[in-house]
């Protein structure tokens, strides 16, 4: 019973009944190896606050953050520190019933490893712990320091972001607000829940025991070149500073793996910030790790490569770095200085020119016995050019960067037939994933592809004639993306032929089967031979067609650093040069929050009553793109503006009056004859634009660009009057969803944002809007008719005091609506929210959510109460007979 009293879960284990709850019990787990991991919980209890965990000592340390974790060093997070948590806990997602202890919503809000800066044990006794975080969210190093006066049952703590590369002013970025979802359900980085992340640094205490007969052990020869390494590191960095003084930089054991940083496809050179240009060099990328003086030469896909370049491994050890990572692209010169990417493949698949292959090196992320991933770009190329301007080799050489205006600097590089720049943000950090401060800037288009099959020349079948190519879907199924039948020579074709004849396989690997040869291929329909989707050839191309080939293809060569399952199509993205909202350090999912815009003034009130702003309202936007957008993509759209926020002059614009919103279409001026162009938002970026520029509501007709005078859709506005509950409004909304069950027709629901309810039936866009708008009268006629005591017909406030107006005037030619998840211009700032018919009796008004609340909302939701709502299209022939329409057209 002694015991049970003193481990360290007997608190968490006293405050929970685990035949109620479904968070594990867990037990305390000692002596487990790997790096310290770390979760951030969010944790919708009696009031919304984020759980902060450190595993420590086989547990997990935990305080409770009311307003979550900033960027910004200026924010002092108040941290309460609670009962000590399970290791287990760190996967928990879900519902606390009623009654329990925490009782709400949980969702893994960030999770990663962590490091701590010194002991963290004296460092918890001490009340104040250093440590830097590897997470999805978070990066760099952040402190926690205690305030408790002493006695206290829940210590209060300090939590808040030392300064660094990551550091940011929150009115520049705002974490919580910008990525407000499970990191589970949708994640941004790698899952790393329940083991360490390849590239997380051990603590002192879980370094694994090093084997003394491993190559490149202790002996006398590695240990000079250890001391040889630190005295040239000690004076090639004299005057540079040393890795130890760069802010950001953690002292830290060598990991064993890490995944290179990648850069993304940009459309154009970025508008603004320091950026740093790179070649983009023809060649494979390579890291070179080494460990005691040792060298090994480790491939992007993680393969090592060290016996194909016994030349470069030689001369790497030759530069006496004790450890480290060099991060680089592997090429072989061509006749003119420039990167001949055959050579290279010719170096690797029939030996030859093994030794000609040069190793530029552009980064250093780890750097004798330093951490410098949360350095600054530009202070790590420092260190190394410092380093490589003594030691470089014939073979080892710094990338250098130029100086000048990028688009001349991009326009050089492509007249002297470079494949393009690489564009680095010079404040950014090093992460390992595919980020948008390293930016690709191509000359002409060229990717991988995966080899789906290929074709035999028809005068020589022991030659290929062309290869099918193709690139995975976001659902991970292979495509076609069209054929290329040039580019090699008549060895090479036959090389192909073999190498491909091996894989030959029956059917197509496609998942829509074999392609039909379009206009732009060569090849015959029927002469394809099958592979395994195992090889990736590198093509360049003049464009993609309409429906997804590419046009007048050149093939370059078969890649083996790259496995085929991670090719897709890249998409070029605009940048503006502000660092993406995603957050410092970590990508993609897939799916961005938005640019984060940087907003004039910011913290200018826009509704007295709530007492948010500006900032908080473009932030709000920015964090509901991929919600709004499918809302208002396609069709014409109203904007209303608020110079001087809700309570001032409000302005209704509808037309393509030059407001100068970035991003934002003006539609064919035909959509609607003698009226001037409709707007439409169809981009992220028009959206926070719109926002920045003062728009407050998004409202949009009920039909698209597509068929702009037949409807999709039918509005019911339940509208009360003076003196109307909001019980009578939730019953209205049930009766009106009867009457329409009754007519064959399903409704969908969502709050006003002000004072009522939106009842959404859509439609077949088939019918004319005069007819829609005379059936939807005859509908809310009926039901007045019907209850004449809830409901009146009649607009106006006479008509209605006590009772219900339906308003079917929205459905009028041009008439406009509030989007789902539009922000309302009346005090409180109400969104207008999708919801499901079930949570109708739990909402308290039509402003239930504000620009406050509506994202954390969505952020717990699980199941998407609109997600029929798009496969619905309903015709109002059967409807219109139930109710004994005619229309008088």
């Amino acid at each position: 019973m002694a015991e049970k009293r003193t481990d360290p879960l007997a608190r968490y284990w006293a405050k929970r009944d685990f035949d109620v709850t479904a968070e594990p019990r867990g037990e305390q787990l000692q002596d487990r190896q790997g790096a310290l991991s770390f979760v951030i919980q969010k944790h919708a209890a009696s009031h919304l606050h984020y759980d902060f965990r450190l595993e420590l000592d086989g547990v997990l340390v935990s305080w409770a953050v009311p307003k979550g974790p900033s960027f910004d060093p200026a924010d002092k997070r108040l941290a309460i520190h609670v009962e000590d948590h399970p290791l287990s806990y760190g996967s928990f997602e879900g519902t606390i019933p009623p009654g329990q202890y925490g009782a709400g919503e949980v969702i893994v809000w960030d999770r990663g490893t962590w490091e701590p800066v010194g002991d963290p044990r004296k460092g918890m006794a001490e009340g104040k712990l250093v440590f830097a975080l590897h997470g999805e969210k978070l990066q760099g190093l952040w402190e926690l320091v205690k305030i408790a006066k002493g006695g206290e049952k829940q210590p209060p703590w300090l939590l808040f972001k030392k300064r660094d590369a990551f550091a940011r002013a929150r009115k520049d970025y705002d974490v919580v607000a910008a990525l407000p979802d499970s990191v589970i359900t949708k994640p941004l980085a790698a899952p790393v829940a329940g083991k360490p992340r390849a590239e997380s640094t051990p603590t002192d205490k879980q370094k694994p025991r090093r084997n003394a007969t491993a190559k490149g052990g202790q002996d006398g020869g590695k240990e000079a070149a250890g001391k040889g390494a630190r005295k040239a590191a000690r004076k090639a960095t004299a005057g540079q500073g040393t890795p130890a003084q760069a802010a950001g930089a953690v002292k830290a054991a060598l990991p064993e793996k890490l995944s290179p940083q990648l850069a993304t496809l940009a459309a154009s050179v970025p508008l603004a910030g320091e950026w740093i240009y790179e070649i983009k060099f023809d060649g494979y990328r390579l890291m070179a790790r080494i460990d005691n003086g040792h060298v090994r030469l480790i491939t992007r896909g993680g393969h090592d490569w060290s016996a194909k370049m016994p030349t470069l491994v030689a001369e790497l050890e030759q530069l006496c770095l004790s450890s480290g990572f060099l991060d680089g692209e592997i090429v072989v010169p061509g006749p003119d200085g420039s990167p001949d990417f055959n050579a290279l493949q010719n170096a690797f698949d029939r030996g030859r020119g093994a030794d000609r292959i040069v190793f530029f090196v552009f980064d250093v992320p780890f750097f004798e016995g330093y951490d410098l991933r949360a350095v600054a770009q530009r202070e790590r190329r420092a260190l190394l050019k410092a380093f490589l301007d003594e030691k470089a080799t014939e073979h080892v050489r710094y990338s250098a960067d130029f100086e000048g205006d990028p688009a001349s600097i991009l326009s050089s590089a492509c007249r002297l037939g470079l494949e393009g720049l690489i564009a680095k943000r010079a404040d950014a950090p090093y992460v390992s994933r595919r980020s948008d401060t390293w930016l690709k800037l191509k000359c002409k288009l060229r990717q991988e592809f995966v080899v789906a099959g290929y074709t035999e020349r028809s005068d020589n079948a022991a030659q290929v004639g062309s290869l099918l190519l193709g690139v995975h879907a976001p659902d991970g199924t292979l495509v076609s993306a069209g054929s290329v039948g040039t580019g090699w020579d008549m060895q090479s074709a036959r090389e192909l032929k073999d190498k491909l004849s091996a894989l030959q396989i029956k059917t197509s690997p496609f998942a829509a089967g074999p392609a039909k040869p379009g206009r732009w291929s060569r090849r015959a329909a029927g002469a394809e031979r099958w592979v395994e989707p195992k090889l990736v050839a590198e093509v360049t191309f003049a464009e993609w067609t309409p429906d997804g080939q590419v046009r007048h293809a050149s093939y370059l060569g078969l890649r083996g650093d790259k496995p085929a399952r991670r090719i897709v199509r890249e998409t070029a993205k605009f940048v503006d040069g502000t660092p993406a909202a995603k957050a410092p350090g970590k990508t993609a999912t897939g799916k961005s929050p938005g640019a984060g815009i940087r907003v004039s003034n910011a913290d200018r009130v826009i509704d007295a009553a709530s007492g948010l702003t500006k900032l908080d309202l473009v932030r709000y936007y920015e964090s509901v793109a991929d919600f709004i957008l499918p809302h208002l993509k396609g069709r014409p759209v109203s904007l209303v503006r608020g110079p001087q926020g809700v309570a001032g002059q409000l302005f209704f614009q509808k037309h393509g009056e030059k407001i100068g919103i970035p991003g934002i279409t003006e539609l064919a001026p035909s959509l609607w004859p003698g009226h001037a162009s409709l707007l439409e938002v169809a981009n992220a970026k028009a959206l926070a634009g719109a926002a920045q520029l003062n728009v407050i509501e998004f409202h949009t007709w009920n039909s698209t660009k597509k068929a702009i005078d037949r409807p999709d859709r039918m509005i019911f506005d339940l509208d009360p009057g003076e003196g109307t509950s909001w019980a009578h409004v939730q019953e209205a909304a049930v009766l009106m969803k009867a009457l329409l069950h009754e007519l064959g027709l399903k409704a969908w629901l969502k709050t006003s944002g002000g004072k009522g309810l939106h009842v959404v039936v859509p439609l077949a866009p088939r019918i004319d809007y005069d007819t829609v708008n005379a059936f939807s009268k005859a509908i809310v006629q009926h039901l007045a008719k019907t209850i004449p005591s809830r409901f009146v017909a009649k607009s106006g406030p006479a008509n209605r005091v006590g009772k219900l107006f339906v308003d079917y005037l929205r459905n009028g030619h041009g008439a406009t609506t509030a989007a789902a998840f539009s922000a309302r211009a009346r005090p409180g700032l109400g969104v207008s929210m999708p919801v499901a018919w079930d949570d109708l009796q739990s909402l308290e008004s039509g402003a239930h959510w504000t620009i406050a609340t509506a994202r954390e909302h969505l952020s717990f939701q699980k199941v998407d109460p609109w997600a029929d709502y798009w496969k619905a299209r309903q015709s109002l022939a059967k409807p219109m007979r139930v109710l004994g329409f005619t229309s008088s057209r």
